[in-house]
């Protein structure tokens, strides 16, 4: 493992398998893995104590948008909740990958009333009162990323929420360590630990939310367990 020291100091220009062409059954499969990722390392708990709290501030109805959804963890986690159960709360998930709509139909009951669509989400133009995105920026470069927070901020009528990953030695080399104990798809133990490479320090975020013209006053950093690092603006 010490042969293996990687610089941790800046990001990491790196690619993943799972943003590569495969067949439907190999991403179904690694998603099925990533859901089990979220749940031993907790995962979408971030957001959903964030919608929990951006929900109890809103009145009326809400829609739900999660960008990058990928296996529909969070949203079905969200539609399950004791604290969205009787609100009028429309849930939506999209995703750049057509696999990962296939993938979250497949994965959710069939009396679920989330919406799975497939598609660009600078092209979206429904309504939107609350956005969350769950490990999706570190597949983004910082350009992208600035003009991601530049849209939320105009789209989202209550606010939004970025969960991701902050970079450390740490965090890779844990996860190395866990992915290949666990036996979990070799997707996941290849991309797990390049993304923490392709993550964020609390300083990358906020030289982009400054050059996304948001106002900083109002933007939360936050550090949370298992090398998370989240970003996000409550309007309500």
């Amino acid at each position: 493992m010490l042969s293996e020291r990687k610089d941790f100091s800046q990001r990491a220009h790196l690619s993943e398998w799972m943003d590569e062409p495969c067949a439907y059954p190999v991403f179904r499969d690694c998603l099925r893995d990533l859901e089990e990722v979220n749940r031993v390392l907790s995962g979408y708990a971030p957001s959903l104590a964030w919608i929990e709290e951006s929900l109890q501030c809103c009145s009326g109805p809400v829609h739900l948008l999660d960008v990058g959804s990928g296996g529909g963890g969070l949203l079905r986690a969200v539609e399950a909740s004791e604290f969205a159960r009787g609100r009028s709360v429309k849930l939506t998930g999209i995703d750049l990958n057509p696999h990962a709509a296939q993938a979250a139909k497949e994965f959710t009951p069939k009396d679920s009333a989330i919406a799975w669509m497939t598609g660009d989400v600078f092209t979206y133009r429904g309504p939107a009162t609350l956005i969350v995105s769950s490990l999706l920026t570190h597949h983004l470069t910082e350009e992208q990323i600035v003009r991601f927070l530049a849209w939320m901020e105009a789209k989202a009528t209550g606010g939004w929420f970025i969960n991701d990953l902050r970079r450390s030695a740490r965090a890779y080399y844990s996860f190395k360590v866990m992915a290949w104990a666990l036996r979990w798809h070799r997707f996941v133990r290849h991309d797990g630990p390049v993304s923490v490479r392709r993550a964020f320090l609390a300083e990358d975020w906020e030289r982009m939310c400054r050059a996304a013209g948001l106002p900083m006053s109002e933007i939360r950093i936050e550090e949370k367990p298992f090398a998370r690092l989240c970003v996000s603006r409550r309007k309500l």
